[in-house]
Parts: C-alpha cells; sequence; structure tokens
C-alpha cells in the first residue's frame, strides 16, 4: 500500500504551523489570566467568557473562584461617548452561575437572531422586571441554589478610564459547572480586560479543573501497570537474552515510551493541582511521548504484520518498502503531535480548542490511522497465507492469535468512538456528566494498554524465540 513521500512532506509543512500556533497561542490553566480580551456581541449584550470548569465542592467550602487584580480598561474614545451621552456612569457586571442554573441568567424577551435578552430592554423595564441597560437575572427555583447567581459590578466613572473588581471570594458549596461570564450593555463601550481569577476543588483535587481531577489518579495507576509489564518484560528479556529477535527490541521500546508517558502525563497534572498554572513544558513533553509512543506501536504492529523478524529477516519489497513505512510513520507522528498538542497545551477545558483547526487534526490523524488499519489487515492476511503454505503451525497460530486481538482491539475502539462523539455532541461538559468526562481519554489508554499486554504475551522472549 503505497505512501508516497511527498504526500508527507505536503503534510508535515501544514501541520508544524498548526504545531507551533498550538504552543504559542495556549491558556494558562486553571489560573484564568485575562490580557487584552475584547467583549463580543450575544443577542443584546456584550459578553466576555472568564471560563468555565467542573468544580468539587465540600461542607468545608474550601473551593472557590477568587477574582485578583481584575480590571477592564476603555479608549479614550469610549469615554468621550461617554461624556457626550451625559457623563454616564457605564457598568461592567461579573455573573457566577451553575449550568444547572443557566436559565436564571437573561430575561424572558427574545431579541436578534432568536437569543435571549440578557440586558433589559425598554419593554422589561417598563413591566417593572429589571432596570433598562442593566443584566437581567434572578434567583433560581431551588433551595439549594439560594444566593446564586453570585453577581459582582465594576464601573466607570464620568471621564475614568479603568473599572476595577474588588478582590473578592465566591465560596462553592455545591459540586457543579460553574461559568463566569462579563456582561456589559452599552454598544459604543470598548474595553479590554486583565487580571486573573483562579479556580480551586475540594477533595485533594486542588486546582486541577473538575474534568480532569480523576485522571491524577488514573495516571498514578497506569504508572504502576506498565511498571508491572515491564517487570515481567524484562524477567523474561533477562532469561533469554541470547534468544532476542529484533522484534522484541521494539516492543520494549514500545513499553519504555508507555512509560515515559503515562508518568509524566501524571507529573503535568500533579503540578497543576499544586500550582494551578499548566507546566506547558511537562504538557509538551507528554503529549509528545504520547505521539511517539502511538506511531512506534503502529509502526510495529505492521512490521510484525508483513512478518519482519518472524518469518523473514527484511520487509521484502527493497528499500521502497521501507520507505513507505517511513512515510506513514512521520505522517501519522506529525498530525497526531499537532492534535495533541493544541489539545493539551495549556489547555483547561473543551472550550479552549478552535473547533475548526481540531476537526481537521481528528480528521487527518482518523484517516491515517485507517490506512494503518487497512495496510495491518491486509499484510496479516498475506502472512498467514505464507506460514500456511509452509505449514509452521505455530507461527499460524501466533498470528492468529494477533490477528483476534487486533480485531477485537479495533471493534472496541470503533464503539467507543460512537460513543465519544455521542456524549461529546449532547454537551455532555455543560451537564453533571463532566464528572465522568475522564473516562474517555482513560479507555483510549486501557484499550492500548491492553493491545500492548497481548502483543507482550504472545511474543515473550523464550527459548525458541529466533525460531
Amino acid at each position: 500500500m503505497p505512501m508516497p513521500g511527498s504526500s508527507s512532506v505536503r503534510l508535515a509543512h501544514l501541520l508544524v504551523p498548526t504545531l507551533c500556533c498550538a504552543i504559542l497561542l495556549c491558556a494558562d490553566a486553571s489560573v484564568h489570566d485575562y490580557a487584552g480580551e475584547r467583549f463580543a456581541g450575544l443577542g443584546n449584550a456584550f459578553v466576555l467568557n472568564g471560563g468555565s470548569e467542573g468544580v468539587y465542592a465540600s461542607p468545608a467550602a474550601d473551593s472557590f473562584i477568587r477574582f485578583q487584580k481584575v480590571a477592564f480598561k476603555r479608549t479614550p474614545e469610549s469615554a468621550a461617548a461617554a461624556e457626550k451621552d451625559g457623563n454616564r456612569t457605564v457598568t461592567i457586571t461579573a455573573v457566577v452561575f451553575e449550568a444547572a442554573d443557566r436559565g436564571a441568567v437573561g430575561g424572558s424577551d427574545v431579541v436578534a437572531a432568536g437569543a435571549r435578552a440578557l440586558c433589559c430592554t425598554p419593554d422589561m423595564a417598563k413591566r417593572g422586571a429589571c432596570t433598562e441597560g442593566s443584566l437581567v437575572y434572578r434567583a433560581p427555583n431551588s433551595a439549594v441554589a439560594a444566593g446564586w447567581p453570585k453577581v459582582l459590578a465594576a464601573s466607570f466613572l464620568p471621564g475614568a478610564l479603568e473599572a476595577v473588581f474588588p478582590d473578592e471570594t465566591v465560596a462553592v458549596a455545591r459540586t457543579g459547572m460553574y461559568s463566569l461570564r462579563f456582561v456589559h450593555c452599552d454598544a459604543s463601550l470598548d474595553v479590554a480586560a486583565e487580571g486573573k481569577t483562579i479556580w480551586k476543588n475540594s477533595r485533594g483535587y486542588g486546582y486541577l479543573p473538575g474534568r480532569m481531577a480523576p485522571l491524577l489518579a488514573f495516571y498514578g495507576v497506569m504508572s504502576l501497570a506498565f511498571v508491572a509489564l515491564a517487570a515481567f518484560w524484562f524477567l523474561r528479556y533477562a532469561r533469554f537474552w541470547r534468544e532476542v529477535v529484533p522484534l522484541q527490541n521494539f516492543v520494549t521500546v514500545v513499553i519504555a515510551l508507555g512509560m515515559v508517558e503515562v508518568t509524566t502525563w501524571y507529573l503535568d497534572l500533579a503540578e497543576f493541582s499544586e500550582s494551578g498554572v499548566r507546566p506547558a513544558g511537562t504538557t509538551f513533553w507528554a503529549a509528545t511521548s504520547g505521539a511517539v509512543r502511538r506511531t512506534v506501536s503502529r509502526v510495529l504492529v505492521l512490521l510484525v504484520a508483513k512478518g519482519y523478524g518472524v518469518v523473514r529477516p527484511t520487509l521484502g519489497g527493497g528499500a521502497s518498502a521501507g520507505a513507505r513505512v517511513a512515510g506513514l510513520g512521520a505522517a501519522f507522528f506529525a498530525a497526531s503531535e499537532a492534535l495533541e498538542v493544541s489539545e493539551h497545551v495549556g489547555a483547561v477545558s473543551d472550550h479552549d480548542h478552535a473547533p475548526t483547526r481540531r476537526l481537521f487534526l481528528v480528521l487527518t490523524v482518523a484517516a491515517l490511522d485507517a490506512v494503518f488499519i487497512c495496510w495491518i489487515f491486509s499484510a496479516l492476511s498475506r502472512t498467514i497465507s505464507k506460514l500456511k503454505a509452509r505449514r509452521m503451525a505455530a507461527k499460524v497460530e501466533t498470528y492468529r492469535r494477533l490477528a483476534t486481538s487486533l480485531t477485537i482491539a479495533v471493534a472496541v475502539s470503533l464503539g467507543w468512538i460512537a460513543f465519544e462523539v455521542h456524549f461529546k455532541s449532547t454537551d455532555g461538559y455543560q451537564s453533571e456528566r463532566w464528572r465522568v468526562a475522564w473516562v474517555i481519554p482513560a479507555v483510549w489508554q486501557l484499550i492500548s494498554f491492553a493491545l500492548l499486554c497481548a502483543v507482550c504475551l504472545v511474543w515473550a522472549p523464550s527459548h525458541d524465540s529466533a525460531r
């Protein structure tokens, strides 16, 4: 199955700029920094998203959202426009609400594009429901949500260019998905944000976003699982080192890469939990080690499927065969690396991603994965046929076990892809399901680990490895 080198080069030229942009443009962590962000129109209001995170709370109320030096600066032109309008005071409102109570923010009137009115309209003001030009909100119809949403305000006094929010801490006593929105209702206001908000969990999760918090323990367990697998493999390797074939050296590399990947993810999340700022360097190396591990794993399975190191000492097909395998591996690594870095480096929530860029990268990785799968099964079929013709019953049985393991892994992966698409398309991270969102990346790790264990069991070093 050809994979022209020129295609790989073109793909690399396309993906490298994307990778660089992902590293340079990513935001910092659960400490949400504001550095010049501006408002966007939404219905009859102007809104700036200050952050959305799942927060684990406890009766001790040690979880919170803290405002720290949050301020907004307007242009002199905006100040002059307000002065012409009678030196009116312009207010920016910060509203913190739980996802289940988002209906409490905004009025019942419908404005442009079918959106609910966030700012009080003249008709609403005539009915006495609110003050014209202010944010509309009400108390939710729930006893457990008493006192919510939390609303803070900062005003531009006549002639002033800066409005400063008080350094206030909003205690969170109920576990949920919380959102912070900054809202103003003045079309003439041109304003930029600065400062930060700090979001913290209870239950020992520290500053980790709620949907990531359980992953810390998961990667700790996975690190121990890889240690156990490595111990099994290296004991067999040391016992039968004279019989080791090149293929088993590849397996050793994959195990080592897996250990590095899960350990680096654990360190990344541990530092994130402790400091509140996601360490870009650690995250980058975790994402990179994952991309390398996935690439080497796929190349390894392809080499095994083609019979390299088991049925024949070379790939066959001359230098072009090796070039095609290397080209496909290089293309997959470039696409996977770009996707991993853009998804993880500096990211706090799924809302941080550019949907179009992410979709392009996901489809690219999926297409290259499909090429790997088709090529692997095609090569497996040819290798098993050759072994049957040579009446090598033991090797036929070994390859059949590998084919069965791969078939199960592919079937489970397709099923999990369908579940993931359903989960995310039904807005899973904005409802109570954010608490199980960590299961999605965890299952991908488990599928990969299970397949690696199957390969280790089938091709573990033994007294007849070389035969």
